[in-house]
């Protein structure tokens, strides 16, 4: 099985923020069987998304994407994912919660821009982020998993563990690994 990771983010290109989580992921994906056979970094830009993920598709059976769900203008990674994959964004309940719960320990105001965070789209299976805002999604193409995480590393990290992996291994019959 192929994996291709897209991490998204102008910080990654322009050398501000150096992308470990594409180190970190492919790790997790080869203890579990999955060959990751592409790293891209992206910008935060609508067509570059949907060629990326085409190429990836048409390579990969599992996509992973870091970044842009965030609450600020350049996160549009969550608003083309719902596009492309014909989705509607509607409100979580789930993760409005934790958003207001992360803002409470964090003694911080939940302004409108955080709350949209907590939209949606209706066509994924959504991930809760016990560690930050921004709730992952799973989606399904022709027999395909495409996963989009946050790029706040810890925040990655707990989705793949605790929702990721679970997932793939309980959707493919991965290889045993010794």
């Amino acid at each position: 099985m192929k994996c291709t990771i897209l991490s998204i983010g102008d910080e990654l290109l322009i050398g501000q923020t150096l992308n470990t989580n594409a180190h970190w992921m492919s790790q997790k994906m080869n203890e579990i069987g999955i060959d990751v056979i592409h790293h891209i970094s992206l910008s935060d830009d609508k067509n570059d998304i949907i060629n990326c993920l085409n190429n990836a598709l048409a390579t990969s059976q599992v996509v992973l994407i870091t970044g842009g769900l965030g609450p600020t203008s350049d996160d549009i990674t969550k608003d083309v994912l719902c596009d492309y994959f014909g989705g509607t964004l509607v409100f979580n309940e789930e993760a409005y919660q934790n958003i207001e719960r992360i803002f409470a320990l964090r003694k911080r105001l939940l302004t409108d821009s955080n709350k949209q965070v907590a939209y949606l789209p209706d066509v994924c299976k959504v991930i809760q982020n016990k560690n930050g805002t921004a709730a992952g999604m799973i989606f399904s193409k022709d027999g395909k998993t495409i996963v989009s995480m946050p790029g706040v590393p810890y925040e990655m990290k707990g989705m793949i563990e605790d929702g990721v992996i679970p997932y793939l291994k309980e959707t493919y019959d991965l290889p045993f690994i010794f």
